[in-house]
């Protein structure tokens, strides 16, 4: 998918493109992934939302360069940056002043920079579905570890080899088999250019303290938080942000090896709240890449949750006194 519109941050240039019309969903990735893996599952929410698919910087068509953070701190930080420059783009487009709140869908170490977003740096999500996330440790195999520890090394591979091991990495989590296309479209982002340097890079500055320092405020997300437009915490109905709790949605597959689906189950637990706030769903026969191995079954408990959160008013992200999350 062509990503043509650009973003100048402070981590480099992103890029990322919108399709279609409605209420904002923003679809992020994790690693050593793209916005590839959303293409079409996104595509089958644009006849209701206005899409919004992105690159992390480091990642897919964003830039790489010697140098660059790409922790999960740095793209947190960066995630609400380039939220709060959609929402001032979005309103900057409307005749009268209106709150831009998105449901997010999130995957892998996507989730732990949304998590982070939120929880760190003020970005509001209308509504909040993380599919097999990164959020609860321990995460990481061996394979990390060795390359976090000897990245300068292996950055130094030749390309065929490099080549090989991040073919045989990327299939590693997928338990039903990549189609070969499906295996080179992931892959080729680090196998040209800069991209075999900013293959090892991003594991190298993987660290479990990004989302240990999380794991206690996990309860918060699910709180309702409907505020007003001038930001003092007051509902328009003046109930002073009080209102239903909005659910989240966890999704993970069975037979995922990468971040195994008890992280789920604990997830759920430690984030708590009303009963049916939080909700997880699990897809059988699905590896940590849901969205190849099952994504039909991917896609309908996606489009259930958006629509059962429109139908409410909840998935409503742009409107006057828009609540979120």
């Amino acid at each position: 998918m062509d990503l043509p519109l650009r973003y100048s941050s402070s981590n480099g240039t992103v890029r990322w493109t919108k399709l279609g019309a409605g209420p904002p969903l923003v679809f992020t990735h994790g690693t050593p992934w793209s916005s590839f893996v959303w293409r079409d599952i996104a595509d089958a929410f644009t006849s209701t939302h206005t899409v919004y698919l992105w690159d992390m910087p480091g990642y897919g068509r964003s830039d790489k360069y010697d140098g660059q953070d790409v922790s999960l701190g740095a793209q947190g930080k960066l995630f609400a940056e380039l939220l709060a420059h959609w929402r001032s783009e979005q309103q900057g487009q409307q005749q009268e002043q209106q709150q831009w709140v998105p449901i997010v869908i999130a995957h892998d170490f996507g989730g732990a920079v949304a998590l982070r977003a939120h929880l760190l740096h003020g970005a509001r999500y209308a509504a909040l579905a993380l599919v097999d996330p990164v959020a609860v440790a321990p995460w990481g195999s061996p394979f990390f570890r060795l390359v976090g520890a000897h990245a300068g090394v292996f950055a130094q591979l030749p390309a065929n080899l490099h080549g090989a091991l991040v073919r045989e990495y990327i299939s590693g989590a997928s338990h039903a088999g990549l189609r070969a296309e499906t295996l080179e479209a992931l892959a080729k982002p680090w196998c040209d250019g800069d991209g075999q340097a900013a293959f090892y890079r991003q594991i190298q500055q993987a660290d479990e303290r990004f989302t240990t320092e999380l794991e206690g405020r996990y309860g918060e997300v699910p709180l309702a938080m409907v505020m007003a437009e001038d930001g003092t915490g007051e509902s328009e109905d003046g109930s002073n942000g009080k209102s239903r709790t909005r659910r989240v949605l966890l999704v993970w597959g069975t037979e995922d090896s990468w971040v195994p689906v008890e992280r789920g189950r604990e997830l759920k637990r430690m984030m708590g709240g009303e009963e049916g706030a939080v909700v997880l769903r699990e897809i059988e026969g699905a590896g940590h890449l849901v969205q190849m191995d099952r994504p039909a079954q991917l896609t309908g408990v996606l489009m259930e949750f958006v629509s059962a959160l429109s139908g409410g008013g909840v998935g409503n992200g742009l409107r006057r006194g828009g609540g979120g999350v």
